[in-house]
């Protein structure tokens, strides 16, 4: 499966971001993931699977339980696909970053002339 196939699903893409913050059990990715879209704890699992045999994600028994982990290796070919197509949002980042710094530095230099004591003109 492609990696655009396995990041396509939502469901999928959640259950990532719920595995960036560290090893889960699939319970409690199941509990979270339920919640969130309202499906059976099998579809859950199913889900899982396809993570664990695409490569996004690692499983390691600890016990009786299963404990799930991000594999970031397919994340950095998507990565390395999208670098082709970085230079469309780069430019723009850029000038964000210009005016976010033009508008911290009116901000502070309103702040600084407010700041000043006026003398009293009597």
């Amino acid at each position: 499966m492609h990696a655009f196939d396995v990041l396509g699903d939502p469901v999928r893409r959640r259950i990532l971001e719920v595995l960036a913050d560290g090893e889960l059990t699939s319970g409690a990715v199941a509990d979270i993931v339920q919640a969130e879209f309202g499906i059976s704890q099998p579809a859950v699992s199913q889900h899982l699977k396809v993570l664990r045999d695409s490569g996004f994600a690692t499983v390691r028994p600890q016990g009786a339980r299963r404990l799930y982990a991000v594999d970031s290796t397919p994340l950095h070919e998507v990565d390395m696909w999208l670098d082709h197509f970085r230079r469309f949002w780069v430019q723009r980042m850029d000038s964000l970053a210009t005016e976010l710094a033009r508008g911290k530095r009116g901000r502070r230099l309103a702040t600084t002339h407010t700041a000043t004591p006026k003398e009293d003109p009597r």
